[in-house]
């Protein structure tokens, strides 16, 4: 307890830890599986949010407050990945994940600049868009910029789909508040956009898909009894609900056998 939003968490199985963002409060937070412990993994973290792992094993950190992509090293120095495309600042990275060619694919929304709690309020330089990033090369390119807030995204188990969550309806009824998936192709395009599922009345936030192909959504925003996690099959049939006493804002699976589902609640 004591977050002011906690977000993006990311299992450490090596180490047996969980990390994950408290935005507001400008801080990562870490919890050990043996102690029960938490404590401060890094602050400040300029207002860090989504986070996941490299192919290597190294942390991947979207920021708000540095409007950028960045990588921690082995040794603990920080690697600016990406802050800007075609010559303008990105708007907020939100949420990401590695495919296993290595390319980074992450979206940017642009939360952190639209007031201060989250970052720093600014003006929007470019389109919400997702994008697929070369590390080792900084070439970007986008991957789509069709949805108005692009938000949680993951792949299937097979990489040929990408499920994206768009929260841009969010405060227009008649909107759909719905998860999006595009068909991949050559680890490198999207095609064939459709809907999902409509997360109605509420909506979600950060995703993951399990083993089997299931669709694991955070929810909340949509009244009593809604927040939690909505799981879908993946013919996007709500298949099962985990209620919590809070928004749930992400998601991911760890423990020794991936089969825990580490959930952040929004305090």
């Amino acid at each position: 307890p004591g977050a002011r939003w906690s977000e993006g968490p990311v299992w450490f199985g090596d180490g047996r830890y969980l990390l994950w963002s408290d935005i507001p409060n400008n801080r990562m937070m870490r919890w050990v599986e043996e102690t029960g412990e938490v404590s401060i993994f890094r602050s400040p973290s300029n207002n860090s949010n989504g986070n996941t792992r490299d192919k290597q094993g190294r942390l991947i950190t979207c920021e708000h407050g540095t409007r950028r992509v960045t990588r921690t090293e082995y040794d603990g120095r920080i690697t600016v990945l990406m802050d800007s495309f075609e010559g303008k600042r990105l708007n907020a990275p939100n949420d990401v994940v590695v495919h296993p060619d290595g390319h980074i694919w992450f979206t940017d929304p642009g939360y952190g600049i639209l007031m201060n709690y989250e970052g720093h309020k600014a003006a929007f330089e470019l389109p919400t868009c997702v994008y697929r990033l070369n590390p080792d090369t900084g070439e970007a390119k986008v991957m789509t910029d069709e949805l108005e807030k692009p938000n949680g995204l993951c792949f299937s188990p097979d990489y040929s789909k990408l499920y994206i969550v768009d929260t841009g309806a969010s405060h227009k009824p008649g909107h759909p508040l719905h998860i999006l998936v595009y068909d991949v192709v050559d680890s490198a395009r999207l095609k064939n956009s459709r809907m999902f599922c409509d997360m109605a009345p509420g909506s979600s936030d950060g995703i993951r898909c399990d083993v089997d192909g299931n669709v694991w959504a955070s929810a909340g925003w949509g009244g009593e009894g809604y927040d939690g996690v909505h799981i879908f099959a993946p013919d996007g049939d709500l298949i099962g609900r985990i209620h919590l006493p809070e928004v749930c804002s992400n998601l991911c699976f760890g423990g020794v056998k991936r089969n825990r589902l580490f959930m952040t609640g929004s305090q």
